[in-house]
């Protein structure tokens, strides 16, 4: 198909799927969350519609009217609009009395379903942006010590059955102490958390869940990461191979390099 339809939250991701998958000759047509996504992406864009977070009724209505068959879901939705300001529309409310729960995958999943109920077919994402998932290694100057080692090892077990659990994907260590665990907030408020016990030097460390659905809920990291890892004192950020997408990877690389933090791929 020619028309790919993108499900636009916050962040550089929309942009940057947007800007691949134009390089092949799709059509772009943006649905754009009002409060999450980037007045920018307007420039990008072939059609874009703005919608509210909550309107699946009509979120579906444009999609089929403008005949997109194939879409992806790219940027962040901040999942603390669950408890605030947002009204639902009768076929979300619909939707979330079917699961059992609200957990990321459960709401993502049945969505998708949802969506493929009426053909249109979710995609994974990273179908343009291979090239910026990176291989295991370090990317930096800096190389983590023997004890940074131990604590990555530790911290990735941890952080994987709390992504197993649909919990967060994100841990803070320090001398094989649990800092801080990523729930609702999101990863750089989990990171800021933790640096408030570890004072300097700590060891963060984002994964992929278990059974990753790649369509939805992709780690990322960007310059923005390596801000908030800066102000954090972050001594160390271990990241996952070919599961996580790294965007500006020169500029984030650089900055890392700087302030002496070592990016490495587990």
């Amino acid at each position: 198909m020619n028309k790919i339809g993108i499900i636009a939250g916050n962040g550089k991701f929309p942009f940057i799927f947007a800007q691949k998958a134009k390089k092949t000759g799709k059509e772009i047509v943006i649905i754009a969350l009002k409060g999450e996504a980037d007045k920018q992406i307007e420039k990008i864009a072939d059609k874009v519609y703005w919608i509210n977070v909550g309107k699946l009724g009509k979120l579906i209505e444009v999609l089929k009217q403008e005949n997109v068959k194939e879409a992806v879901m790219a940027g962040q939705v901040k999942h603390t609009r669950l408890f605030t300001e947002i009204k639902l529309d009768f076929r979300t409310i619909k939707l979330l009395g079917r699961i059992e729960n609200k957990k990321t995958d459960s709401i993502l999943g049945a969505v998708a379903q949802e969506l493929e109920r009426e053909g249109i077919k979710l995609l994974d994402p990273c179908l343009f942006l291979s090239s910026l998932l990176p291989k295991k290694g370090v990317l930096t100057l800096k190389k983590p010590t023997g004890e940074e080692k131990e604590d990555i090892k530790f911290g990735f077990e941890i952080a994987k059955k709390i992504a197993g659990l649909d919990i967060g994907q994100t841990v803070v260590v320090k001398n094989k102490c649990v800092l801080a665990v990523e729930s609702l907030e999101g990863t750089n408020e989990c990171i800021l958390r933790g640096s408030q016990l570890g004072r300097g030097k700590i060891i963060v460390i984002k994964v992929s869940k278990p059974n990753q659905d790649m369509r939805f809920d992709v780690p990322v990291i960007g310059k923005k990461t390596i801000e908030v890892l800066i102000q954090a004192k972050v001594s160390v950020l271990a990241i996952e191979e070919n599961k996580t997408l790294i965007f500006d990877r020169e500029e984030v690389i650089f900055l890392a390099n700087k302030a002496g933090i070592s990016i490495v791929v587990i």
